[in-house]
């Protein structure tokens, strides 16, 4: 299993990247705003990666952070959501926005990303709060520290739905210092 990939970035086309690394060379496929913005040829690059086997290919997918890729293996557990399709949804739709259509369950937020028709969009939404239960912010509205804290976590090695909960268990007179709140997230999840 190839967990993460660091090369430098060799040739970019829309949602795919080739990567160089240690002399060979492998084509991820991204979500678009990656190659559109963040890739430049030449430049080093690490990507948080999945490797997908099927019977006719092999398949790697890349993504800029560790939340990215869970969000995607969470998409890849509903029904009728392949590996493409499941980087459809990363590539037009923040978190925010997903958090938001499942919170308030709104279809109507994910059915226009290509590929995704109301069906699949409410399909989507039961199998991520299925999935995620409460883990999920109860409205896109977070503080900016908390924004924070989810990437300091998730750098840590937790996993996005601990620290969802670690951010929720937040006392509501927590201090909005990111260093403090990380330290009160990590307190609270080393006494779980």
């Amino acid at each position: 299993m190839i967990a993460s990939l660091q090369g430098v970035v060799q040739h970019l086309a829309p949602g795919e990247v080739l990567l160089e690394v240690g002399g060979v060379g492998y084509a991820v496929s991204v979500p678009l705003a990656l190659t559109e913005h963040a890739a430049r040829i030449g430049e080093p690059m690490f990507l948080h990666t999945r490797m997908i086997v099927r019977e006719e290919s092999l398949s790697l997918y890349g993504f800029e952070t560790a939340e990215e890729r869970e969000l995607f293996d969470l998409l890849l557990q509903v029904n009728g959501v392949g590996p493409r399709l499941a980087l459809s949804v990363i590539s037009h739709a923040s978190l925010d926005r997903l958090q938001t259509a499942v919170a308030r369950n709104q279809p109507d937020l994910l059915s226009g990303i290509p590929g995704v028709g109301r069906k699949t969009a409410e399909k989507i939404i039961f199998q991520l709060r299925d999935k995620v239960g409460v883990a999920l912010m109860p409205s896109a509205e977070l503080l900016e520290a908390d924004r924070d804290v989810l990437g300091v976590l998730t750098t840590l090695g937790y996993s996005l739905v601990e620290a969802q909960s670690a951010v929720q268990a937040l006392p509501a007179d927590a201090p909005k210092d990111v260093e403090e709140r990380v330290k009160l997230a990590l307190r609270y999840l080393s006494a779980r």
